[in-house]
């Protein structure tokens, strides 16, 4: 089984691709813009604005992506655009949070200000989904046509989200064809 774990930066998706992974035995593909940017030796910021210039920056990213995903014959994939981009994923999961609790999580982890990390938040987003939008013709703004689930992860632990997908990649809440909290 394929799972696919898409969201916006600070919903938690490393975390609770981590613990999805852990809970079923399969391989973590998180293979990040944060990776590639080491690879190159470039600043992160610096080549997030490269993106911004360079699609090709994405695509291989992207592309990257499904070829580890698809390598394997179980896995859990989480991206930006994992739901998307793995097509062949059994089980599609979209989780959401507010842009302060995305700042909050940010600044817990990278430290700064709230304000600062507000601003790159929102900034980050609307040019994520401008780019996304112009290379590929995707929304990552909102996931129910493609989503099996959506988790708004504002209140609940990342172990409480991850028990979640796995009851639904272990056939569990398979009557619901979405769940939205």
């Amino acid at each position: 089984m394929r799972i696919a774990i898409s969201s916006r930066s600070g919903c938690g998706n490393t975390t609770v691709t981590r613990l999805v992974s852990e809970a079923l035995g399969y391989p973590m593909i998180n293979f990040t813009f944060r990776q590639m940017a080491e690879e190159r030796g470039v600043d992160f910021w610096e080549f997030c604005a490269m993106a911004e210039k360079d699609w090709e920056i994405d695509r291989e990213l992207d592309r990257r992506q499904v070829e580890m995903a698809m390598s394997v014959p179980d896995c859990v994939l989480g991206s930006r655009l994992a739901i998307w981009m793995l097509k062949e994923a059994e089980l599609k999961v979209y989780l959401t949070a507010s842009p302060e609790t995305r700042a909050r999580r940010i600044q817990k982890r990278e430290g700064g200000t709230f304000e600062e990390r507000y601003r790159e938040t929102v900034t980050r987003d609307g040019n994520d989904t401008e780019r996304y939008r112009k290379i590929y013709g995707i929304d990552n703004s909102t996931a129910s046509s493609v989503a099996d689930m959506i988790i708004a992860t504002d209140d609940i632990s990342p172990e409480e989200i991850a028990a979640m997908i796995v009851g639904r990649a272990r056939g569990i809440g398979k009557d619901s064809s979405s769940l939205v909290r």
